[in-house]
């Protein structure tokens, strides 16, 4: 009878071990982006107001994959993604920019948005993509920063 309650107590005392440690899905997000890390991108959690017409509705807070942008870069845009490869505006206008366009249209399907500003290049990403996907999205940003 003994060990039966020593083995109950052993299990008590470590049940609240087993909770703290990362589930499968969150040990390869933590994997992703430390290769997105070395990479050199950087990630973060951002909270975001996402258009009524945008659905299924992304996250929020979403995973936002950035780089810095080089001097003398003016373009400012901001382009959703309805659909695989269909990117449009707030106004749901498509995009304009052709070779913008064709370089969109590589990023996997489950990036929500697109966005440049004069200091940076951002896309908000579900991570539900392999590190291929990854890389695609390594490359716009380099290419686009």
């Amino acid at each position: 009878m003994t060990p039966w309650i020593v083995l109950l107590l052993l299990a008590v005392v470590l049940s609240p071990v087993a909770l703290l440690m990362p589930s499968r899905h969150q040990r390869g997000r933590m994997d992703m982006r430390l290769q997105a890390r070395r990479l050199g991108l950087a990630m973060q959690l951002s909270r975001q107001e996402w258009p009524h017409w945008l659905q299924p509705a992304p996250p929020s807070p979403c995973p936002q994959y950035y780089r810095s942008r080089r001097r003398g870069q003016v373009d400012n845009w901001c382009y959703w993604q309805i659909e695989p490869g269909n990117w449009v505006n707030q106004w749901r206008e498509p995009c304009p920019d052709a070779t913008l366009l064709e370089q969109l249209s590589h990023l996997p399907v489950d990036v929500y948005k697109a966005e440049a500003s004069v200091q940076m290049v951002s896309l908000y990403w579900g991570e539900r993509a392999s590190a291929e996907a990854l890389q695609k999205i390594a490359d716009f940003l380099a290419a686009r920063a």
